[in-house]
Parts: C-alpha cells; structure tokens; sequence
C-alpha cells in the first residue's frame, strides 16, 4: 500500500512539473550550456545591419519596401571581409500587419544570410530614437542627422498602455516560436538599450520631445515580460539583452535593470562605444560571470572606438563583435550622435560609424583590409 501512494505521488508530481514547465524548464541556461555552445561557435564578427536602401526596420521588413537584391549585394560585402554573424532589428507593427508575410520575409532574410555563411542575431524590441512610429511609405532621411527615421518597437503607443502588451507577447511567442530551432538563427536578443531615454533626440533635452515621460521604467519592466515570453516560446538558440552603460563591477553596484540582464541573459552581450582602455576593463568586470561575451556595439571612430583598437583583444579572449554600421545610406550613422544639435551638410571629416559607401567601396581600405586579416579573411 505504501509503495503505491509513493508510486502515485511520483505520478502526480510529474503531471504538476509538466503543467508548470513554462516556469520551470525554461530558465537561463546554465553556464556550463552557454559556454558548451559558444564552443561550437566561430570567433563570431559581424555588423548592426541595416540595407542602404531602407531608413529604419519598417522599411526594411515591409511587404513594399523588402529589397531581396540589394539585401543579398550588401551581405556578400560581409562575407568578403570575413563576417560570419550580423545583429538584425525586427519591429512589432509589421508583424500585427501581417504576420505570415513577416515571418517568411524573415525566412527569406535567413536564406540569404546562410548563401553567405551568416547567422544573425534577431532583435525583437527597440527603445532608441522615434517613439511614433508609422506604418507604410518612410519619410525622407533629415539631411545629415544621424538616425533621423530609425524607430522604436514598440511605438509609445503601446509601450505605454499595458492592456495593449498581450499583443507584444503574442508578436514574440509567434516568431521566436516559429525558428526557435532554426540553425540559421544565432540569437535572440530581446530589447536594445531598455532603459534609454532619448534623451538628446526625442527627450528632454531633444528638438522633438515625443518620448514618454515614464519611458525608462517601462523600459526595464517590457524587458522583464520580454524575457519571459522568450523563454514560453522554448528557443534552442540562446537569449540576451545588452546593458550600455552603469557599473558593471559587481552585481551589487548595477542598477535594477543591469543586474536582471546579467542574471537571466543565456549569453552576455553588452554595448560599448570608448576607447580600448575602457573597452578591456569592460571585458575584465564581465568575466565574473564566466559566461561567453559578445560585444553587439561598438565603433564610433571621434570617439575612439575602432577596429584596430578593439579587435585584437576582443580575438585573444574570444569576445564576439558586432559594429554599429555597414553601408552608409538612409540611415546617416555616418554623421555624429550630435547631428541632432548641429548641422551637418556635408560628408564629416571622419564616418562616425558605416564601413562601405553605397556602391561597396570600403570607406578606408586600409581598415577593411584590417577587418579581414582579423577574420582570416
């Protein structure tokens, strides 16, 4: 008799894990899986990739505006210089249009990027630049303003009336459900830069002033539930979001937001536009954590972040590194962060970020050849 009810609390047991197997089964991954699978990874080098052609993630995802070609044309640049990875935006309100057209726009995206040997990580949320976002025909770049069309995911619209954020799970279930086990797929990265206030373009301090006053809050608590709706999705691809600035030394001098991205991220990635001092101690403080690094921002040349200064010590510890920029277009992330406070009208003197003109030729030969003895290229 006694070894009957034990048989049958044992039964009973596993029937309640299985019915919380969303909260239980999918947790971060332990160090020992992230590091396991980041051995099976190249030195991963790639690009924040944006077509030319296309001034923010609505043009280049839309039904109208999906340019294929040029899509192809530009990846074969990566893959000349040795690039094996890019970090690619997606946005919410294309997929709320029509969802099944996204999802194999995406999948054609993922068949071009594998023709050139390139598994990109796939950013869901966005809190950065222009919080009203609309669908259809883009407007024209402002000339000389760095981002001037790049868009948030979601728009304050949403972000801000939570009766509306079941859709936002319903947008990440459905298309991290649909390639959780796509090979083509490297990552997922949930929300770039939560907690940014736009402080500069679209906030306080900006000529638009559209941001929302709670905006960096709702930041930190869309991250958490993104994280969570990720993770109901059951990826076999690892999971992240980057912190950008704070104190990174110790769990105990984080900010909220930091601490949660470092204690559930599968694999850390971070941001980071200073020189190579700064950029080496950024290294050292997240070794703590002895999980593979990947760093998804990077190279702002005035401002001393290059290739030749963080490359070769990025390669020695194995830091994967995804440069903002690839080829100069719409986007103008040639042009400063401080475009949004001068004018610029013509080509700065030095490219903030971008690494191609439009018609592929390398803005500094020198710093391409760089790129590709680094990559074995």
């Amino acid at each position: 008799m006694k070894n009957r009810i034990n048989f049958s609390f044992r039964i009973a047991f596993v029937v309640i894990l299985a019915a919380l197997s969303p909260s239980i089964r999918a947790q971060q991954w332990t160090a020992k899986q992230a590091n396991e699978w980041y051995a099976k990874q190249p030195w991963l080098v790639g690009s924040n990739y944006m077509p030319s052609n296309a001034i923010n993630q609505l043009e280049m995802w839309q039904a109208e505006s999906f340019d294929p070609k040029t899509i192809d044309k530009e990846l074969g640049y990566a893959e000349d210089l040795g690039m094996n990875t890019m970090r690619v935006f997606l946005h919410d309100m294309v997929w709320r249009q029509d969802a099944e057209g996204f999802k194999k726009r995406i999948d054609q995206f993922l068949a071009l990027c594998a023709k050139h040997k390139i598994r990109p990580m796939l950013v869901l949320f966005d809190s950065c630049w222009d919080p009203l976002p609309k669908l259809g025909k883009q407007h024209e770049p402002v000339l000389g303003r760095h981002n001037s069309g790049w868009v948030q995911g979601p728009g304050a619209v949403i972000l801000g009336d939570k009766t509306k954020w079941e859709s936002l799970r319903s947008y990440v279930k459905d298309v991290v459900g649909s390639f959780r086990t796509d090979e083509r797929v490297l990552a997922w990265d949930i929300v770039n830069e939560p907690d940014n206030d736009n402080a500069n373009s679209y906030g306080r301090n900006g000529t638009i002033k559209t941001e929302l006053p709670t905006k960096q809050q709702l930041g930190v608590e869309l991250v958490k539930a993104g994280f969570g709706w990720a993770r109901e999705a059951k990826p076999t691809q690892p999971i992240t979001a980057a912190p950008w600035n704070g104190d990174w030394s110790s769990l105990e001098k984080m900010n909220d937001m930091n601490r949660f991205l470092f204690q559930n991220s599968d694999i850390i990635t971070f941001h980071n536009y200073a020189p190579p001092a700064e950029f080496e101690k950024r290294i050292r403080d997240l070794k703590q954590f002895g999980r593979p690094l990947i760093c998804t921002e990077y190279m702002a040349r005035p401002a001393q972040s290059t290739f030749a200064g963080c490359l070769p010590s990025a390669k020695t510890e194995k830091v994967g590194m995804i440069n903002w920029g690839f080829v100069s277009g719409k986007s103008n992330t040639i042009y400063p962060w401080d475009s949004w406070q001068k004018t610029y009208t013509a080509e700065p003197p030095v490219w903030f970020h971008d690494i191609f003109r439009e018609n592929g030729e390398p803005y500094l030969p020198a710093e391409t050849a760089f790129i590709k003895k680094m990559t074995g290229k």
